[in-house]
């Protein structure tokens, strides 16, 4: 099984594997596979969100996937894959993507390891070569940082999400449990 997919499957089971949900302190309504009834509607699925098939979760992770060039950063640190992948699930890719390179910026010593990324939240060429410049020049434990700074932002957002709206206080410490845990 490749890494892509073996991620896939771990997010699959921590979002509840095949179990409909749809309680009314989750703000993304009726959910199966961890794919909420908005997103299944934006890839073309119409019928009930019971019946949501597994193969049809696996395509909107895929787009994740692909859209966080997760098979590129993978290549560099699985941990920080896999920390990008599960932000973009809870999230948003675009969210997920923008704290990287967020961090990229304020991790290159005012420029003198690479040139700023324009925080657009679409991971391209330059983020890349950013990762790679930043690798190179903090080694092993600038990996490890960088990937547990990004749950430290996923983290924050979370919060702040409670915070304004307080019936998400509901959902928090099991967002903090699950991003802890990762």
């Amino acid at each position: 099984m490749s890494i892509r997919l073996q991620i896939i499957d771990e997010v699959i089971q921590r979002e509840g594997g095949d179990k409909f949900t749809d309680r009314a302190e989750d703000r993304g309504g009726p959910t199966r596979w961890g794919v909420t009834q908005a997103t299944a509607r934006q890839f073309g699925y119409t019928g009930h969100m019971r019946d949501y098939p597994k193969a049809e979760a696996i395509k909107v992770y895929t787009s994740y996937w692909n859209r966080l060039r997760l098979s590129t950063i993978e290549v560099f640190d699985a941990d920080l894959a896999t920390y990008l992948f599960d932000y973009g699930v809870n999230s948003g890719p675009s969210r997920a993507a923008t704290d990287f390179q967020r961090l990229l910026n304020v991790l290159n010593d005012r420029q003198k390891l690479y040139p700023d990324v324009k925080a657009d939240g679409a991971i391209g060429p330059r983020s890349l070569s950013a990762l790679e410049s930043y690798i190179k020049a903090r080694g092993a434990g600038g990996k490890r940082l960088l990937a547990e700074a990004v749950n430290s932002l996923r983290i924050a957002h979370c919060i702040t999400l409670a915070e304004r709206q307080e019936s998400q206080e509901a959902n928090a410490y099991g967002w903090l449990s699950r991003i802890c845990n990762l």
